[in-house]
């Protein structure tokens, strides 16, 4: 599937030049004059504010987090209040905990959600009736938005596991980010920490995996239209194949690394990332994007896309080199000025991704890029003089060769549902509750009195 490698954008100094007029660089030094960081500034009228331009090396979309609902109310009579009380104080946990901190106390919230699945596949079982009861409200974590209002135990279940994936990949993205830098004044990523990057997409793949396969198919058509662009199938399916792209994407920058890492292993590794970010687009595509991070995902796609394709190119190019027939070199300079080409097209895509709203920032050159930035211009270069007279006499030959085939080696991590609560195989319960018809005339008591 092919990407339009024309993204009609304006100059890229110019834009960043715009940029510049509204982000400067503030070190700010203590006492003695020493440099201790630096902050992004925006200047206002009047006074200087302080703006944080987050840096984004994993894509994370909107995070949402549970909002406000009466779950006691919906559920009074039919279950043990002992359990609703559970159901409903883990809930209010987890909402309370991702407001406070902003979702980065990530282990707190995994554990608490892990709690809560618990309880909350007791509400999807059709054995106890209760699937449609409770009216679950979702929110939009980064500016307190509410995105749904839905009376299905299934929505609750699938925003549990979209809020799951989403503190995965923020969290595989903390990973990739150093919070400081080597004596040598370049920033480190140890290996382990990208190792365990590609163990959470993988982990992240595996949440949203289940959720297109397990759960959306027990959600009503009718619901499922009014659900959250974010929610939407294609999305879903998009943002896990591009998990596993960003895993082979570090993959190779680790082999690129290594010594012991063959030419071969490499364009296989960045053929394997193209055909992620292809089909990650494909899914992408018949979405609907006119939404919060909607744009700005297509944008990351693409660059991802653009930047594998160049990989691509520049190694099979130099797998042909390694060829005695005239054809051979011919075909490696194509590769090689294909791949300069795409280099170029893909720092556009990237610019545009950071534009996109909500602005970010690219993170410094690293893994494969930061080899690839300095060498693909080099080769091409080089190659295309090297061998200038052959692309003289050889103009009929002179097309790009098709890229390799492979089979995709990571796939997302297998997931399965916690066990249900044991509260829900009590049989203490069963004695307790009223029954369905008693619990509504009850509310519609209530209603009256009120």
């Amino acid at each position: 599937m092919e990407i339009s490698a024309a993204l009609c954008l304006p100059k890229a100094s110019f834009l960043f030049h715009s940029l510049s007029l509204y982000t400067d660089v503030i070190f700010e030094k203590n006492p003695q004059g020493k440099k201790m960081g630096c902050t992004y500034s925006v200047y206002g009228l009047g006074r200087k504010k302080k703006l944080s331009i987050p840096e984004v090396v994993v894509f994370v979309p909107c995070t949402r987090i549970p909002a406000q609902c009466d779950v006691q109310r919906a559920l009074k009579g039919l279950i043990p209040r002992d359990l609703i009380d559970r159901l409903s104080c883990v809930r209010n946990r987890i909402a309370l905990v991702a407001e406070d901190t902003g979702g980065s106390a990530i282990n707190e919230l995994q554990q608490a959600l892990e709690e809560y699945l618990s309880i909350l596949i007791g509400l999807t079982k059709k054995e106890h009736g209760l699937e449609g009861l409770v009216e679950f409200k979702w929110k939009i974590l980064q500016d307190g938005r509410q995105e749904n209002c839905v009376a299905n135990a299934w929505f609750e279940l699938l925003s549990v596991l979209h809020m799951m994936a989403m503190l995965t990949f923020s969290e595989a993205d903390t990973l990739m980010i150093p919070k400081d830098y080597s004596g040598s004044g370049f920033r480190v990523v140890s290996t382990d920490c990208k190792r365990d990057a590609v163990d959470l997409l993988l982990k992240a793949a595996g949440y949203l995996e289940f959720c297109v396969r397990n759960v959306l198919c027990c959600i009503p058509a009718e619901i499922k239209k009014s659900l959250s662009k974010d929610l939407q199938e294609g999305v879903l399916e998009a943002i896990s194949i591009q998990a596993l792209g960003q895993g082979t994407e570090i993959q190779l920058g680790l082999a690129v690394e290594s010594q012991k890492a063959t030419l071969s292993v490499k364009r296989r590794l960045a053929c394997e990332q193209l055909i992620y970010y292809s089909q990650a687009y494909q899914c992408l595509s018949g979405c609907d994007l006119n939404h919060g991070y909607g744009k700005k995902h297509m944008w990351f796609i693409k660059w991802k896309f653009l930047e594998a394709k160049a990989a691509a190119y520049y190694y099979h190019g130099l797998v042909l080199d390694k060829g005695n027939e005239p054809t051979c070199h011919i075909g490696a300079v194509c590769c090689f000025l294909a791949a300069q080409e795409l280099l170029v097209e893909s720092k556009k895509a990237c610019l545009s991704f950071c534009l996109a709203a909500p602005v970010t920032r690219a993170p410094p050159l690293w893994g494969a890029m930061k080899h690839l930035h300095q060498k693909i211009p080099e080769v091409a270069s080089r190659k295309s003089q090297m061998y200038g007279y052959l692309l003289e006499q050889e103009k009929a030959h002179q097309s790009l060769p098709e890229l390799p085939d492979f089979q995709l080696s990571l796939r997302p991590d297998d997931y399965e549902l916690p066990d249900i609560d044991p509260a829900w195989d009590s049989e203490k319960w069963e004695n307790q509750s009223q029954p369905l018809k008693e619990h509504l005339k009850d509310c519609e008591d209530e209603i009256e009195t009120e």
